[in-house]
């Protein structure tokens, strides 16, 4: 069994400034670590649940973040950016039996996590007409190519959202937003559940998880600033929408990728 696994820090226990999720920041150290075990407590519950090659991309900031030393020898990573449209899902294809996302969050524009943003702090992303999350995009990436997301582990209205999209799909709830603050579970309690709840997602069978994707995709980047979407709007078959947002349509998934690569 081939297990993917992306790996972001905003939704790790207990993050709650920007400076806890920046390379070399003093506030960056315990969160750092957290993120590695919350990782590690990952790969061994997939191990647990049936995997025999894990995949793991680190898919935050510098994409430096992870302590790889303790990786079990089946374990590749991941770091740095690839720069191609797959972006957070990177090196994921059809020979993944599924993929899991630790430490993900809430989507740009939502009050659910002092950190909530997509892709970028200077625009947000709405696909047919929602706010979307990085949840939302890169399980839309996996299932290009029939793979399916089993756990998810964030803040609390992350994990509201995934299960709209999906019931069956297993979560773990890290920490609530409140305002500027967050309230966050204990980081052992975190690293119990995603082992556990990481083996039991491995059983739930694949056509019970798989997010189908949609035949048509209208894309809405809106920026801080209208300058910014007015060149943007040059990207090939995109057009401005006043005052700031560039608008694209297509059916295919990937492009819809390729101008979130390019315009965020």
């Amino acid at each position: 069994m081939k297990v993917y696994i992306s790996a972001d820090i905003e939704g790790i226990t207990g993050t709650t400034t920007w400076s806890e999720t920046e390379l070399n920041t003093p506030d960056y150290q315990f969160f750092q670590k957290q993120m590695t075990r919350e990782v590690e407590a990952a790969i061994e519950g997939a191990i647990a649940g049936g995997a025999t090659e894990i995949l793991l991309k680190d898919a935050h900031d510098s994409a430096r973040n992870l302590d790889i030393s303790n990786l079990p020898i089946n374990c590749k990573v991941i770091r740095g950016w690839t720069y191609d449209p797959m972006c957070m899902v990177a090196g994921l294809d059809q020979s993944f039996d599924r993929a899991i996302f630790i430490g993900y969050h809430s989507k740009g524009g939502s009050e659910r996590n002092p950190l909530a943003h997509t892709l970028c702090t200077y625009a947000d992303v709405k696909i047919n007409g929602e706010y979307a999350s990085e949840f939302l995009i890169n399980t839309y990436a996996a299932a290009l190519h029939g793979v399916p997301v089993s756990f998810v582990s964030g803040d609390v209205g992350l994990t509201e959202e995934i299960h709209a999209v999906n019931k069956n799909i297993v979560t773990f709830a890290t920490k609530e937003g409140v305002g500027n603050a967050t309230i966050s579970v204990s980081p052992k309690l975190t690293l119990m559940e995603t082992k556990r709840l990481v083996a039991s997602s491995m059983k739930v069978p694949r056509q019970h998880i798989q997010v189908p994707l949609p035949e048509r995709f209208m894309v809405e980047i809106i920026y801080r600033d209208h300058t910014r979407a007015y060149r943007n709007s040059f990207y090939p078959n995109a057009t401005f929408k006043p005052h700031n947002t560039v608008e694209f349509f297509t059916g295919d998934f990937y492009e819809v990728l390729r101008i979130l690569q390019f315009l965020t």
